[in-house]
C-alpha cells in the first residue's frame, strides 16, 4: 500500500492552507494514523463510477450512500463560510469518509497527546476518520478539490465543535482499552517494578522505561504468577503528568525478562 504523507503541525498562526510542517519535520507514519484510529487507502480516482477496488471497501465496510462535492470558489455556495466552518475544530458521531478525486486538501486529527497531525491529501486518495476523534479540514494553497463523501446508511452531517466530550462516542474513543499500552517503570533502587497500563496511547517519545504494546508477549506470564499482587491505583507519574492505572507490583525476585525498546 502506497504510504499517505503525514506530519506534526507546527504552532503558527500563518495561512492555514500552507503545510506547517515542523522545522525540523516530524513526519508520521502510517502505521501511526492506523493507531490513533485513522485508515487509507490509494485509488485510481480517474475510473471511480467503476473502480472494482471501491465497489469492495463500499461492500465490505457498508458505504451505502455518496456524494460528491467540489470546493471551489466558483461552484460552492457560502464559499468562505463553508472553509471556515470546516476548519473548526469537532467532531462526529459518526465515521467520516472522504475519497479525493480531483485536487488537493488538509484532514489535521488530533493524536492522543492532543498534538495536531497534517494528513495531505491527492488524487486518490480514501481516508477513513473514526467517530470521536477531533478534526478539522481545509484547502491547500491551489484553493481546489473534488471530493466522494460517504456515508453507511443515511448521511449525517452534524458536527460537534470542540468541547464535545460529554458524547459517548468521544469517550469511548479516548479510552478505546484496545489502545493501551502497557509498560514497566523500575523504582531507584532496582528492587521492584511497576506493571502499568495507559488510559490512552502516547506517543512513543513520551513514554517513560521500557515499552510493549504487546503485553501478551512480553509481560502476561507474570500475571498468572500466584504470587503476583494484583491491584490498581490512579498514579501521576513525573514524565508527563499524565494518568495511568498501576497493574501490579512486582519484586526482583518475579521480575521477567525486559522488554526490548
Amino acid at each position: 500500500m502506497t504510504s499517505i504523507e503525514a506530519w506534526f503541525m507546527d504552532d503558527s498562526d500563518e495561512d492555514h492552507r500552507m503545510p506547517h510542517k515542523l522545522n525540523p519535520n516530524e513526519p508520521v507514519s502510517l502505521k501511526e494514523l492506523e493507531n490513533i484510529g485513522v485508515f487509507y487507502w490509494k485509488l485510481d480516482a480517474d475510473i471511480y463510477e467503476t473502480d472494482p477496488a471501491l465497489e469492495k471497501i463500499r461492500k465490505d465496510r457498508g458505504y451505502s450512500y455518496s456524494d460528491i462535492i467540489t470546493i471551489d470558489k466558483d461552484k460552492l455556495p457560502n464559499y468562505e463560510d463553508k472553509l471556515k466552518m470546516f476548519f473548526e475544530e469537532h467532531l462526529h458521531l459518526d465515521d467520516e469518509i472522504r475519497y479525493i478525486l480531483d485536487g488537493r486538501a488538509y484532514f489535521d486529527v488530533r493524536d492522543r497527546e492532543d498534538r495536531w497531525i497534517r494528513i495531505a491529501m491527492t488524487k486518490g486518495d480514501l481516508i477513513t476518520l473514526p467517530a470521536g476523534i477531533y478534526h478539522r479540514f481545509t484547502l491547500t494553497e491551489t484553493n481546489y478539490t473534488q471530493a466522494m463523501r460517504l456515508f453507511v446508511g443515511e448521511p449525517v452531517w452534524k458536527a460537534y465543535n470542540r468541547p464535545a466530550d460529554e458524547f459517548d462516542i468521544r469517550q469511548k474513543y479516548a479510552t478505546d482499552s484496545s489502545r493501551a499500552c502497557f509498560f514497566w517503570v523500575e523504582r531507584d533502587d532496582s528492587s521492584s517494578y511497576m506493571v502499568v497500563r495507559l488510559k490512552r496511547t502516547l506517543s512513543w517519545r513520551y513514554r517513560a522505561g521500557s515499552c510493549c504494546t504487546r503485553p501478551s508477549s512480553c509481560l502476561s506470564d507474570s500475571f498468572k504468577r500466584p504470587r503476583y499482587n494484583r491491584h490498581t491505583a490512579a498514579l501521576l507519574f513525573a514524565c508527563r503528568g499524565e494518568e495511568r492505572e498501576v497493574i501490579g507490583l512486582q519484586g526482583e525476585e518475579e521480575r521477567p525478562e525486559r522488554p526490548q525498546k
